[in-house]
């Protein structure tokens, strides 16, 4: 559901998938360490208005459940972003991060994305 929700309501729909916890971390494509989730909430704000379309999908998907509340994954994916003058970028990146079962279902806790190639 993920990837539809971005494609449906561009970056902003990042924020259903993201715990809001002390806890919560990323390491995004190009830095060298770690952002907090209202670091990353400001990118995705900032950001957002400047894609007409974006279109994820996972090339390879591993999910390990460590326990009933947590699990790890790590994938490729395929990135194709539209921008509002109508330039579109593909990336191919990998991810990995682990993942909390909150109330309100299953929320990135903590990860890192890279670019593979541009």
């Amino acid at each position: 559901h993920y990837y539809d929700d971005i494609r449906k309501s561009g970056l902003t729909a990042e924020f259903k998938y993201l715990d809001h916890s002390s806890e919560f971390f990323w390491v995004p494509p190009g830095y060298a360490g770690a952002i907090s989730y209202d670091s990353v909430a400001a990118v995705l704000q900032q950001n957002a208005p400047n894609y007409k379309s974006i279109d994820n999908s996972f090339d390879t998907l591993r999910i390990i459940p460590l326990s009933k509340e947590l699990a790890t994954y790590t994938g490729r994916l395929s990135s194709t972003m539209t921008d509002t003058s109508g330039v579109t970028i593909t990336f191919s990146l990998v991810e990995t991060g682990v993942l909390i079962k909150r109330k309100d279902g299953w929320k990135l806790l903590n990860g890192q994305t890279s670019i593979l190639n541009q």
